[in-house]
């Protein structure tokens, strides 16, 4: 059965068309943690798990892809399985690829800007991930910066993480937000989350401590013309790992990069698999719970937000 979608693009899957319908509670997740983020197989079992944990909160989950030149918003289990799989050839796609992917029409697994930018195009405002994308250390001299921070200062969508990802300069990716009108609201914590490690020495811009008072922060930002809201949720403390042995991995698997002359949309997977393989695992392990953590939040708030807070 089709759907009307809200662009000729689109392809909404059947159960968030009719979520979306409704006016019921709908996540946005993105697919680049799926095919680059994560080893075969725990990239689709992640990703079953992140679905489930949505549900399991009342709402509905709308994993996003460029599928045959189709943005998909909400996938089967088949195309879960297709782009996590070793091999597939599965683009990094950010804001920038994404008419390429069309026009070619290729398979893309979408990070966090597209993913905001694609989620907007559907009518979806919450979108939950892993960590954001920022001002990469040595910046001054690479001018290395996610597309993830503009995308944030133009589209209206909320990201809830667990902070910045520890590989970047947590300082510089807060200036960044600031200068674009960006808020960071911490759930139930003071400082920016670093990922893995709970907290930073970086205090973020507001604290709320429920869905519901978020919910009601992002209706006011929204209708004062406000872009996109990060929603910085800290790693549950049982998961998360020590800021000394996260700082000494991120150290050597920067220099490690630095010397294979390793940088733009590569660098972000290399680091991660690096630091995770420096962490014994711990940092995948870690990086799963955050997910699921986030997941669950952002049903919460997207189940506020229809419900009018």
């Amino acid at each position: 059965m089709r759907h009307a979608t809200p662009h000729p693009l689109l392809d909404l899957h059947p159960d968030v068309a009719a979520a979306l319908a409704a006016g019921r509670p709908v996540v946005a997740l993105e697919s680049t943690i799926i095919s680059h983020g994560m080893p075969w197989p725990r990239n689709v079992e992640t990703a079953r798990a992140v679905e489930a944990a949505v549900r399991a909160e009342g709402a509905v989950p709308a994993t996003i892809a460029v599928l045959g030149g189709r943005l998909k918003v909400g996938l089967d289990d088949d195309a879960l399985a297709v782009l996590g799989r070793p091999g597939s050839g599965v683009v990094k796609a950010s804001r920038r690829d994404l008419g390429w992917l069309v026009a070619q029409r290729r398979d893309g697994a979408t990070t966090v800007a597209a993913t905001m930018q694609i989620a907007a195009l559907a009518g979806l405002r919450v979108f939950a991930t892993g960590g954001i994308g920022g001002v990469h250390r040595g910046a001054e001299r690479s001018f290395d910066v996610s597309a993830d921070l503009q995308e944030l200062a133009r589209t209206p969508v909320a990201v809830v993480c667990a902070g910045a990802k520890s590989i970047l300069d947590l300082g510089l990716t807060l200036e960044y937000l600031e200068t674009h009108g960006v808020p960071v609201v911490g759930h139930g914590t003071d400082t920016l989350p670093a990922f893995w490690c709970r907290d930073s020495e970086h205090r973020v811009d507001h604290r709320l401590d429920t869905p519901g008072e978020i919910a009601a922060l992002l209706g006011a930002h929204w209708s004062l013309g406000g872009g996109g809201v990060v929603v910085a949720n800290p790693i549950p403390a049982e998961h998360a790992l020590p800021r000394a042995a996260v700082d000494a991995a991120i150290a050597q698997a920067l220099a490690e990069a630095d010397a294979q002359r390793i940088t733009g949309m590569a660098i972000t997977p290399f680091l991660l698999q690096r630091v995770n393989a420096l962490t014994g695992g711990d940092s995948l392990a870690a990086n799963i719970q955050l997910v699921l953590a986030n997941a669950r939040l952002a049903a919460q708030i997207a189940a506020a937000c229809a419900g009018g807070g």
